[in-house]
């Protein structure tokens, strides 16, 4: 734990030479869908997916903020508390969650922080699985459907064929059942550009969230972190290096970095540190 914190406080030197051209988008794009209250209260999955999750696959892949009763579930809901926070100040609506290396707990992470997003009244959430190289969210989710990312990225299907609702009100999947061979050109085209404006200019009550691929192990999440508006950095207690925490923040100078959340520390619950 406390290579992590050292290897945080010489990021945040890093950071501070980049803190005045992390710019802020203070004007809403003219196509954003208003939603009241009373209908985000009351929404309807008409034409979206439906499925029923399984308490035993979320318990067995520490998918636990939906269930109020586990201990843990709390450190979700602050996390995500101090998430919307900073994302409304600067009128922020999509973040990408990161990790420097493979089996750090990110896709658990996003998991859950949008399961709690979307357990706010006033918030929707969409989770999008663009880890093409290795997707998780479907598999820890338990979710079994024949089209995903690979059928619209195909031409196979168009989004509203993809887009699932766990039966949990106001939280909307988008999966990637497959690898996806050529991930980094793939996240860098013009057809995932598209995809990106749709998610996030649809419903201005949306928060979209995006499971990248670690950073250290391939392009794929730099190719696409320009078109996010935040990050959020998970790391792997004893699992990463200082130097790759290093590394790691220092590709992301370019980005408004959220926070970091260190995972899987061996202490009790209250000790997720972000």
């Amino acid at each position: 734990m406390e290579k992590i914190k050292d290897a945080l406080e010489k990021a945040k030197i890093l950071q501070s030479g980049q803190s005045s051209e992390l710019g802020t988008n203070q004007n809403k794009p003219a196509s954003i869908r208003p939603i009241s209250n009373d209908a985000l209260a009351s929404i309807v999955y008409s034409e979206t997916a439906v499925v029923k999750l399984d308490p035993a696959i979320l318990e067995n892949n520490r998918i636990v903020a939906q269930n109020k009763h586990d201990p843990t579930s709390w450190v979700f809901d602050s996390l995500r508390t101090q998430v919307l926070q900073k994302m409304e100040e600067n009128n922020w609506r999509t973040i990408a969650i990161v990790s420097p290396t493979p089996e750090s707990g990110k896709s658990v992470v996003a998991i859950n922080l949008a399961i709690s997003i979307a357990q706010q009244p006033q918030k929707t959430a969409m989770l999008v699985d663009f880890d093409l190289r290795k997707p998780r969210v479907a598999e820890y989710l338990g979710i079994k459907r024949e089209k995903s990312i690979n059928n619209f990225l195909s031409g196979n299907a168009q989004l509203s064929e993809i887009i699932v609702n766990p039966s949990i009100p106001r939280l909307t999947i988008v999966p990637t059942n497959k690898p996806v061979s050529q991930s980094s050109e793939t996240l860098s085209s013009s057809n995932i550009q598209k995809l990106i404006i749709e998610l996030k200019e649809r419903y201005d009550s949306r928060v979209v969230i995006f499971d990248l691929p670690p950073l250290l192990n391939a392009d794929d999440a730099m190719v696409l972190l320009p078109q996010v508006d935040c990050v959020l950095l998970v790391v792997g207690n004893g699992q990463n290096s200082e130097s790759e925490i290093t590394e790691t923040m220092r590709l992301l100078t370019k980005s408004n970095i959220l926070g970091v959340v260190v995972n899987r520390a061996e202490v009790e619950a209250r000790a997720y540190y972000y």
